[in-house]
């Protein structure tokens, strides 16, 4: 029985258009599509991700169309290409905000695709697109890219990929516009030599970590297994002081849901050949000249197609629409790479299955005062990575106890017109997974925890800056299945998705404290017949809970089916108190429930 289940489940996926097996959001926990949509009007369904609005100066922003392209058979293809220019109609050259607006439309059936934008090989966007209905859908996606201003003061190509495939069933085709908004100062330029602060400002220059133009996909590296590695080489200019690396992480096909993945000993104990392996642990891991200086613990986004889509409509998955980077302080190891020469970043992923797409963006702070800067590693230690499982299974039922923590820290030292600048760097993790397997295989209950505390402090002679961060990334689901006689089957998901921030910025100036917790539960059910939903439910709730020194956002939120049932939004929100912003708890999910509510504040 287990076996059956598993099988309809997983295999799935080669029961699908090609695009579903290789379009980077396609795969099984599971992957269905819906086979009609509840009652609906002629208006096209506004979809969204919830997340703080961009603070904005009240200054009127210079703004262009930067691409309109439908993007329909599209995969296999080259990304879509177009010239980009600096604004020039601005009163000012001076930008204290710059806003990339993604929105798109569609209608008919399609899958969910990973799509990315670049601008001169720089990622500036990696997002999911939304699936449609029969009467149409949008959204609309607004990023800020101020950190990237001095990428965007010259000209660049601007690169597009979203790979879709259009045939007699699947017809969406995704009608997009990209736009940028440029935001004149109204104020002082936060530089560095203004706050006195060296984390307030933006990079002078970004180099590309990702593959060139041209090519038939992604500029993402593709990485394929547990041994894959995917490098790029590269150079920097002599008067760094400052470097740090930015990360772009997704998952796709095999590994779309790692978190759920059982350990190989259950998968060759139950002959389940063809389901996807290697336990629910994975880790990023990223090197420079082989020297591993930094690891990326992703957030477990689900995309707009997974688990059960109709949690997703209209309110999306916490990073299904702006995937999170990962920063990663590597001036420290400034000393090796001011020699002129070729250099190397690469990437691997820890019991990786097929496929992770991966590329980076090398942020460097220049000194104009100088034709040369110096430097040199100091202290450096990377402990293994420390992993243990603990299996308690028989036949297709049991539990499995995964954990794992690493530990990276290194000191060195730079010096430019600024003086001497020493920086310690330090990243903390620890991951913790408990997988439950009951009802011969059927019923699946997962908690996971990730824990991140990453922190940077810069000394100079007369100044200390600091940046910490500490971070928990929350997944918790229960899914049972019924195989029903007619070659259909019950399917019932609840989840909770949670990510919890807190933020400290400190300098001779002041501190900066910024704190967010943005929950999600859903609730979901549906009949499957092959690989299509016959029917079903979803219902979703999120709280997202932002406040820092100057700023406070509150939204709470229901929707079930495409329908909103509340939604409260407020800007006045310091004064409530912490048990305001909890959910409740998933339903049949005991275990899950404790784990969001310890961390939770």
């Amino acid at each position: 029985m287990a076996f059956s289940v598993f099988y309809l489940l997983f295999s799935a996926l080669f029961l699908l258009p090609f695009s579903a097996a290789t379009l980077h959001s396609t795969t099984a926990l599971f992957r269905p599509q819906l086979l009609s949509d509840p009652p609906q009007n002629d208006a096209p369904t506004a979809y969204f991700e919830v997340t703080k609005p961009i603070p904005l100066p009240k200054t009127k922003p210079c703004s262009y169309l930067l691409l309109e392209h439908d993007f329909g058979y599209t995969y296999g293809h080259p990304p879509v290409l177009a010239n980009y220019t600096p604004p020039s109609n601005c009163p000012s050259q001076k930008f204290s905000k710059i806003v990339l607006e993604w929105t798109a439309t569609c209608k008919g059936r399609q899958f969910d695709r990973i799509f990315g934008v670049w601008l001169g090989g720089v990622e500036v966007l990696r997002s999911c697109s939304a699936e449609p209905r029969a009467s149409g859908i949008v959204w609309t996606v607004k990023k800020d890219i101020t950190r990237y201003n001095s990428l965007l003061m010259s000209n660049q190509i601007l690169a597009v990929y979203l790979g879709n495939l259009i045939d007699s069933t699947y017809t969406g085709v995704y009608h997009a516009k990209i736009k940028i908004h440029f935001y004149p100062e109204e104020g002082l330029s936060l530089s560095m030599k203004k706050s006195g602060n060296l984390f307030d400002s933006a990079a002078d220059l970004i180099i590309p970590i990702s593959r060139n133009l041209p090519l038939n996909d992604g500029l993402w590296f593709e990485v394929e297994n547990s041994t894959d590695f995917e490098s790029k080489e590269f150079k920097i200019p002599g008067n760094a002081y400052r470097a740090v690396l930015e990360v772009y992480v997704s998952f796709h096909e095999n590994d779309e849901f790692w978190y759920g993945n059982p350990p190989n000993e259950y998968i060759f104990a139950n002959n389940l050949t063809g389901l996807p392996g290697n336990g629910p642990f994975r880790e990023v891991v990223v090197s420079l000249d082989d020297k591993v200086v930094g690891a990326v613990w992703p957030f477990t986004v689900i995309y707009t197609g997974g688990v059960n889509p109709l949690l997703w409509r209209p309110i999306t998955g916490i990073g299904s629409f702006d995937l999170p980077s990962y920063d990663i302080e590597v001036t420290p190891f400034l000393g090796s790479l001011l020699d002129g020469n070729t250099h190397k970043v690469g990437f691997s992923v820890t019991n990786a299955l097929n496929v992770w797409y991966i590329d980076a963006n090398l942020h460097l702070w220049l000194d104009f005062k100088s034709d040369k800067t110096e430097g040199s590693l100091e202290k450096y230690i990377s402990q293994p990575l420390s992993f243990s499982l603990i299996s308690n299974f028989s036949g297709f039922d049991g539990s499995f106890l995964t954990k794992a923590n690493r530990h990276i820290t290194y000191t060195g030292w730079v010096k430019s017109s600024y003086g001497m600048i020493t920086t310690e760097a330090t990243q903390g993790f620890n991951f913790t997974n408990f997988m439950v397997m009951g009802n011969e295989g059927n019923l699946q209950i997962i908690n996971q925890t990730i824990d991140f505390n990453d922190k940077v402090l810069a000394k100079m002679k007369s100044s200390v800056s600091s940046l910490k961060s500490d971070k928990k990334f929350i997944f918790t689901m229960y899914s049972d299945n019924v195989i029903h006689s007619n070659h259909s089957y019950s399917s019932i998901a609840n989840l909770t998705l949670g990510f919890n921030e807190k933020r400290t910025k400190t300098s001779d100036s002041g501190q900066f404290f910024s704190s967010l917790v943005n929950l999600q539960n859903g609730q979901g059910s549906m009949l499957v017949k092959g690989s299509t939903v016959v029917s079903g439910l979803g219902n979703t709730q999120q709280v997202y809970h932002y406040i820092d020194d100057s700023f406070c956002y509150l939204r709470n939120i229901s929707s079930s089916n495409y329908t909103i049932l509340y939604d409260n939004e407020s800007y006045d929100c310091k004064k409530r108190t912490r048990s305001q912003l909890h959910l409740q708890p998933v339903r049949r999910a005991s275990l899950a429930s404790h784990i969001v509510e310890k961390g939770a504040v």
